[in-house]
């Protein structure tokens, strides 16, 4: 089968692999009809996560046919089914906790040590990503593999395209669960930095959840329009400083609830990211916090900070003195996906939520390379990329 793949930093190829196989009972293999490049795929891009070997097939947002099953597979063949992007037994305490994404088995014992050792517990596996995570083979691809295919993949009706529910494997849930972690309640004012496909679902969750303010923070004008569709007030950073135009917009208090959709590649010219930026190129394991230290500045006294925004390593400069005298409660972690997908496929089919505005652009398997490089140099134009492995190279 055709694959993409990883061989460094900014550099990813279209390579022949060995179709997968059946290994477990449990596992099912999906036909690819859809897969989309996700800013956290940008961070393998960078090369600033950890784990990485080259020729790991990326992809962990997609959704396909069934055809093939294993014998304690609940799927039948020619369903069609999204996937979640975290893998998870559905058996463990974590999952039994609907914590998926902190499931105990999914990360193969020979591949824990790592995690364990760098976060003090082995993580759960994750498609297409890190060998801390399980080193799965993702699913930009023509086929994937799918362990615990009883307990991720969610069949969806024919009527629905694969534009309006690819997102449930990632992005939409992960917006959904950001705003859910901040708890919102009627009334609240809620800022959300970063206008990418995370931070706009979750200023689309905010806005469904009862928040009376959302305002989201970039500096991309048109992803910053995409946010205004919703109903948000926006914060160009580049133009305006941010925490005083906050504390303007909320009568001197500061956002009841904060989001950070950016995570460790944060972008700007103040003197803490650059300093980031200096230690992140030599470091591995550096992250950029420049949004989280600002969204933990700008939130009120007793406020909430949640934080969707991918982060895999260190970070210092960290404002613990305001966390702790103002009081604050911050949430973060990998989505629990399988928690939410049933919710919001009803939401989808009911029309509460579109999923179909992000799409910039929709590109062949073979043309995967370009969709990076822009999706990565070209942020304002390029806002989402879905591959199709049917799609002819440049049609």
């Amino acid at each position: 089968m055709r694959a993409l793949t990883w061989h460094g930093t900014n550099d990813v190829r279209v390579d022949t692999h060995p179709d997968p196989e059946i290994i477990n009972p449990r596992d099912t293999i999906i036909k690819i009809t859809s897969t989309a490049i996700c800013g956290s795929d940008l961070h393998l891009y960078d090369g600033v996560i950890p784990g990485m070997k080259s020729g790991d097939i990326l992809g962990h947002e997609f959704m396909g046919e069934v055809v093939e099953t294993g014998p304690k597979s609940t799927l039948k063949k020619g369903q069609r089914v999204v996937v979640p992007f975290t893998i998870s037994c559905g058996q463990c305490f974590f999952c039994q906790q609907q914590q998926y994404s902190a499931c105990d088995n999914s990360n193969p014992v020979e591949k824990q040590d790592a995690s364990e050792m760098l976060y003090g517990h082995p993580m759960s596996g994750i498609f297409g990503y890190s060998h801390l995570t399980g080193g799965y083979a993702g699913g930009q691809a023509e086929y994937v593999r799918v362990p615990f295919s009883d307990v991720g993949p969610i069949v969806v009706p024919d009527h629905l395209t694969d534009d309006q529910v690819l997102f449930l494997s990632d992005i939409l849930p992960t917006g959904w669960m950001a705003a859910d972690n901040a708890e919102i309640q009627p009334g609240d004012t809620v800022a959300v930095w970063g206008a990418g496909p995370v931070g706009l679902f979750a200023v689309q969750s905010a806005v469904l959840m009862g928040a009376a303010q959302v305002i989201c923070i970039d500096h991309h004008p048109h992803r910053l329009e995409l946010a205004q569709k919703f109903g948000a007030k926006i914060i160009n950073f580049e133009e305006t400083h941010v925490r005083e135009a906050l504390m303007e917009m909320t009568g001197g208090i500061g956002p009841d609830a904060v989001i950070d959709a950016v995570g460790m590649e944060a972008h700007g010219f103040t003197p803490d990211n650059v300093l980031d930026v200096v230690k992140q190129k030599i470091a591995p394991g550096a992250d950029r916090g420049h949004a989280l230290r600002q969204a933990i500045l700008a939130v009120r006294k007793g406020g909430r900070v949640s934080v969707p925004g991918v982060y895999g390593g260190m970070l210092d400069k960290w404002p613990l003195g305001a966390m702790m005298e103002k009081g604050i409660t911050i949430k973060t972690g990998q989505t629990h996906v399988q928690k939410y997908i049933k919710d919001l496929l009803r939401r989808i089919e009911e029309g509460e939520i579109d999923t179909t505005f992000l799409i910039s652009h929709h590109l062949s398997l073979e043309d995967a390379p370009t969709g990076y490089r822009n999706f990565h140099d070209k942020q304002n134009e390029w806002t989402k990329v879905v591959l199709r492995p049917d799609m002819a190279k440049g049609a």
